[in-house]
């Protein structure tokens, strides 16, 4: 009988979306950016045309979208084979690169020089990074004061390998030098007299005068002192003696001044000259990695024009406050002034660096990927002043000032140096890899390069070429037989990141003046600024540690940045996206324009939260106490309420307000906002884009635990549809609507991720399948054929085993110490059930490491961990089946193999080959694999099927590109 009520639902509902317009399910397009990049190293720039072309041919077909190009240090025994950089058959070997990368659709970007940071031998003493120091004199005043003002520098010498050089083995400058490659000096200083720059008088009332033009020979002064005590302060300036580090053959020299942008031009012209006739049409970008002048002894802090730019920033003489400057006594004077000089250091390295430097691959019609952390400066305004911000590291909060740049400032792209260190050397998984990758994607990343990817010729011994750092992203590695598989998850999952405009609603305040006015904990005068080093324990990190822990999505901002926002419609729009409210944590200190502009967008409708009492005054030595005042005119004027029950205070302004509150009230503050936040179970985390009628939500599992539940999405849509960027299914979901809430059905198992779509738009396609168990697990085949594909150091023989486990329990060392594929067979009938079944789940357990699976001939899928279980519809199996898990290894046996044989593979210069972890150092305190005992590979126990059944009665779903 015909249930007419329910067909008269149905053809209402049809009526009602007749004339509705659906969005197609559909995985966004794939493009050579969509695509993972990797950095290049060519060693010793040793490349040739026939290995270059290989090479690529490799690359591409692993699917990674580009390269970038950076010149290292060289290998021991390649020596005949090096191309000095820039050199006539360099810059022949870079055309031909950029022509076949072109050919077979790889992206190029080029590292700006060799090694890090900027520098090369043709960067003289002028132009080279420079430091301040000084000696003190007192005088007594109503005599003719003589001295010879002299400072010697200490002589020293580091080395990159650790071999012990000094000064007076070298010649002055380096680049005159012999077998620079195996010197592999990263910093130098000759003990030899120092410059002096200025020489300034301070008398016991205050006054101050500059003595300099008493000065003759360069040293030598005589002074008639007036009447009081006088302290005398000589101004010396040394050459920091910081070395290109890891710099490529014709790439050793000094680093160069980045606060003076003449050092710059004069770097940058060497490019211009020697690439001069180069069809550079198919480069991308220009790359500079992270700044690490400093990481080395002392600091570079100087420039000649200093005194000069300060005083035109400032408003006052830095002259006049050198005792302050130089004192050991953190006064309040002292740290202003110390402040300030920050201040103009990280002026200069923007002005006279950064903006130039973009400038100069502007004009070529080159976009630059910089790496701002590390520079004594505010990084989100170095960030913002580029193309492409890119991070490292592990720690979200770290990324957060590169993708907040990024987002801020509408940047499409936001890239991370990839996966540097996950463990120690030829251990880390493709599984290790795609959980570091999830964080980044997380963080805001959606442009991913690998660290890195060496140039090997072809037939240099295994296992070739290879970088000082982790992860070895090499076609000698096992794992590059399914690096494709991953580098298809990332593909897709990237296609959904660089869609649409950031999702986040929070902009929080960064800090970066009450670090400037902080004293220095390890002497020097500046701080460098690399993520939250430094921020530690204060409101602002905790703020940020607390929103990403409690679903609330944010950018950090800039004092900057600050100055374009505009508010309409109670939103704040930044220019590259759009934000709810503003949040600013408790600090000591806050620039006047800051508070006015602040001010000024709460007028204009924007909520600005005050997570803890308003600024008392400004940093530095200017509008100290404005800042309270400022505040204490316009409290005084507006209509303040007080939520007794939450302790906040909202004051109305204009079109918009200001929530203030001390203590930890952060989530009363945002809720009194009406600020949304994601309701995701412990351990999953994710991120959103904005897209035409809806939003991506990338999510991931990071915990260790499966979930297996009903989820809220934070705003309510009518619809939705979910994407698996790892085996490329998709379907429409059937979500859970009520009046002011929409949920979801996930089901995710740890490292597992997704993407969900919401979208107020009917999308049409078929359902995503939900699957639960219907019965008994099954062990899979009574037997196994263990054969090995490829590897070494030998391929040992086929072997048949009652059940599957590692190959490295086999007696004799060609399994023990084997590396490479090994291929599991078994065959067995068709599985059986009493219950109705749609699919088996075939669950491998644990593997070692990662497995490519085959039924009947024809591929499933590639299982990379840290769960290896697939869903094989039941149609494809036979009366008789045949089961093939084909499983890659890591290098680490085969690396024991060598290092217990006494073959020396570790062939590098400069550093040649560290250790991650202290308990894999050797007595030469560089890696070594001496103590390791095989690593468990292959299948590590039983296979089992599980019959499954689709809870919404549909078979199959669609495939992503």
């Amino acid at each position: 009988m015909i249930d007419m009520k329910k067909k008269a639902m149905t053809l209402a509902a049809f009526l009602l979306l007749a004339g509705t317009s659906f969005a197609q399910l559909q995985w966004p397009a794939v493009t050579t950016t969509t695509k993972p990049w990797t950095r290049w190293w060519w060693q010793g720039s040793a490349v040739t045309e026939a290995g270059v072309a290989a090479s690529m041919y490799l690359y591409k077909n692993a699917g990674l979208g580009g390269l970038e190009i950076t010149p290292i240090f060289g290998v021991k025994g390649a020596e005949n084979s090096f191309l000095p950089f820039l050199s006539p058959r360099w810059v022949e070997m870079f055309q031909f690169t950029l022509n076949e990368a072109k050919a077979v659709g790889l992206g190029i970007d080029m590292a700006t020089g060799t090694g890090w940071p900027f520098g090369g031998p043709w960067i003289g003493a002028e132009d080279a990074c420079k430091y301040l120091t000084h000696k003190k004199y007192d005088v007594a005043g109503g005599t003719t004061w003589s001295q010879q003002l002299e400072f010697i520098a200490d002589g020293f010498v580091r080395t990159a390998n650790g071999k012990p050089l000094k000064p007076d083995q070298l010649k002055d400058p380096i680049a005159d030098n012999e077998n620079l490659q195996a010197l592999a000096i990263d910093q130098v200083r000759f003990p030899k007299p120092l410059k002096l720059i200025k020489v300034f008088a301070y008398g016991e009332n205050g006054q101050s005068m500059d003595i300099s033009s008493n000065v003759t020979n360069g040293k030598d002064i005589k002074w008639n002192a007036p009447a009081g005590n006088w302290k005398v302060y000589a101004l010396f300036e040394g050459l920091h003696g910081k070395m290109v580090e890891r710099s490529a053959p014709g790439g050793e020299g000094n680093v160069i001044d980045h606060f003076e942008q003449k050092a710059l031009d004069n770097y940058l012209s060497k490019f211009n000259t020697s690439l001069a006739k180069t069809d550079m049409s198919h480069l991308r970008a220009w790359f500079n990695d992270s700044y690490e002048v400093d990481d080395a002894r002392g600091q570079s802090d100087w420039t000649p024009n200093l005194l000069e730019e300060f005083s035109k920033r400032r408003g006052y003489r830095l002259e006049r406050f050198l005792p302050d400057l130089f004192s050991s006594e953190n006064t309040d004077t002292r740290i202003r002034v110390l402040h300030d000089y920050r201040l103009t250091i990280s002026d200069l390295i923007l002005e006279k660096f950064t903006q130039p430097w973009h400038h100069w691959a502007a004009k070529q019609g080159k976009l630059i990927r910089n790496q701002s952390h590390g520079s004594p400066a505010n990084i989100l305004d170095l960030y913002s002043a580029i193309d492409i911000p890119e991070t490292e590291g592990t720690n979200i909060l770290r990324y957060k000032f590169a993708t907040s740049a990024a987002h801020v400032a509408g940047k499409p792209l936001a890239s991370a140096e990839a996966a540097t260190w996950l463990n120690d050397h030829f251990i880390s998984t493709l599984s290790n890899v795609k959980a570091v990758l999830d964080k980044y994607f997380i963080g805001g990343v959606n442009h991913i390069f690998y660290h890195g990817t060496n140039y090997s010729p072809q037939n240099d011994p295994w296992p070739g070429w290879l970088f000082y750092a982790a992860v070895h992203f090499h076609p000698n590695n096992p794992f590059w037989k399914d690096f494709a598989w991953l580098n298809q998850y990332v593909t897709r999952c990237q296609s959904f990141l660089q869609a649409g405009k950031p999702g986040n609603d929070v902009l929080l305040y960064f800090p970066f003046h009450d670090r400037l006015m902080e004293p220095t904990a390890r002497g020097g005068m500046l701080h460098h600024f690399d993520g939250m080093e430094g921020f530690d324990g204060t409101p602002f990190e905790h703020a940020a540690s607390w929103m990403l822990e409690n679903g609330y999505a944010f950018d950090l901002f800039s004092d900057k940045q600050l100055e374009s926002f505009q508010t309409a419609d109670g939103r704040i729009q930044t220019g590259g996206a759009e934000y709810q409210v503003i949040v600013v944590p408790q600090l000591k200190s806050m620039p006047l324009a800051t508070v006015r502009k602040l001010y000024a967008l709460a007028q204009q409708g924007a909520t600005v939260v005050f997570a803890g009492h308003l600024p008392q005054n400004a940093p530095g030595m200017a509008n100290q106490d404005e800042v309270k005042a400022f505040f204490g005119k316009v409290m005084q004027e507006l209509t303040i309420e007080n939520d007794p029950a939450t302790g906040i205070f909202t004051a109305t302004t204009g079109k918009g307000k200001l929530l203030v509150a001390e203590g930890e009230k952060l989530a009363d503050l945002l809720k009194a906002a009406a600020v949304r936040k994601e309701m995701l179970p412990e351990g999953v985390k994710s991120i959103r884009r904005i897209i035409p009628n809806g939003e991506y939500h990338f999510i991931a599992n990071t915990g260790n635990l499966a979930i297996d539940q009903w989820v809220p999405v934070s705003k309510k849509f009518r619809y939705a549809a979910l994407f698996n960027p790892m085996n490329g299914e998709a379907g429409v979901l059937q979500p859970r609507l009520s009046k002011d809430s929409m949920l979801v059905h996930l089901s995710l198992r740890p490292g597992e991720s997704l993407v969900l779509q919401v979208s107020d738009q009917p999308i049409s396609g078929q359902m995503f399948p939900s699957y639960v168990a219907v019965g008994a697990a099954q062990t899979v085949g009574k037997s196994w054929k263990l054969a090995f594909v490829s590897g070494g150091p030998k391929l040992p023989q086929p072997v048949m085993v009652t059940k599957p486990g590692s190959w490295t329990e086999l007696p004799g060392d060609d399994y023990q110490y084997f590396s490479g594929v090994a291929k599991y067979t078994t065959t067995f009938a068709r599985p059986n059930t009493k219950t109705a079944t749609d699919v088996w789940k075939l669950d491998l357990g644990k593997i070692g490491e990662s497995a490519e699976i085959f039924l009947n001939g024809k591929k499933v899928t590639t299982l990379l961990g840290p769960t290896y279980e697939v869903l094989i519809p039941s149609t494809a199996f036979a009366a008789k089946n045949t089961l093939e898990i084909v499983v890659s290894n890591s290098m680490a046996n085969r690396i024991i193999f060598l290092e217990k044989s006494g073959v020396q593979w570790k062939k590098f210069y400069n550093i040649n080959f560290p250790a991650h972890k202290a308990e894999n150092r050797g007595a030469d305190g560089l890696f070594s694999a001496l103590k390791w005992e095989p690593f468990s590979s292959g299948m590590l126990g039983e296979a089992t099927l599980t019959p499954m059944l689709n809870t919404l009665n549909t078979k199959s779903s669609i495939k992503g590109k």
